[in-house]
């Protein structure tokens, strides 16, 4: 059964995200809220996390993870991220970036032909205290389960629905349904590659 850890949207407290960083660093697999819905998040390098992943969501090799990311600093460690990015990147925010990788990123998690993993630095309280205990990205996927329109938005409704699936289960709160807009800059022009919650006009 999931663990379920009832976290103060503004305020979250300190020995909560240390206990669920210390089960992610264990092999925990998590859904977490952040800006724009929940996601399912692992460290980076956990391979049966990875593999509960795409069995939930029913993901084939081609899906792009993301890293959810503190900062650009730790950003820039695992992507490889021009000046032309960066004017444009909107962060943090409701935005999931497609970009080439660095060796810091497990090869199972690139994309097999354009060698590229999604990155994004989120708007939410809860997730960047996360991440900043965790000390590198967490490794994510929207919590969209298949043949569904909508993610799942509420703690306790994911508990029920995938109390065997996961490990623990973060509320916070009601954290919307839309999920990000993903921009590929990996090629000569960002590409909208899905419209989502955050604003698309100066990628266009």
């Amino acid at each position: 059964m999931a663990k379920y850890f009832d976290v103060h949207p503004a305020n979250p407290q300190p020995r909560t995200i240390g206990t669920v960083v210390d089960s992610i660093r264990s092999g925990a697999l998590v859904a977490y809220p952040t800006d724009s819905c929940y996601a399912l998040g692992c460290q980076l390098g956990n391979r049966d996390a990875i593999d509960r992943i795409k069995s939930i969501r029913n993901l084939d090799d081609r899906h792009h993870f993301t890293l959810v990311c503190h900062d650009f600093a730790q950003l820039a460690q695992f992507v490889r991220v021009d000046n032309d990015v960066f004017r444009k990147a909107a962060t943090p925010g409701s935005y999931t970036f497609i970009l080439p990788a660095t060796k810091e990123v497990p090869r199972q998690l690139l994309h097999p032909k354009k060698k590229t993993v999604g990155v994004r630095i989120p708007d939410h309280v809860v997730t960047q205290a996360l991440v900043s205990e965790l000390g590198e990205p967490l490794l994510s996927s929207t919590l969209l389960l298949p043949d569904e329109e909508e993610p799942l938005t509420q703690g306790w409704e994911i508990k029920e629905r995938l109390d065997h699936e996961v490990d623990a289960v973060i509320d916070s709160g009601d954290c919307g349904t839309e999920p990000t807009t993903v921009i590929d800059f990996s090629g000569d022009e960002p590409e909208i590659v899905r419209r989502g919650a955050g604003d698309t006009s100066r990628f266009e």
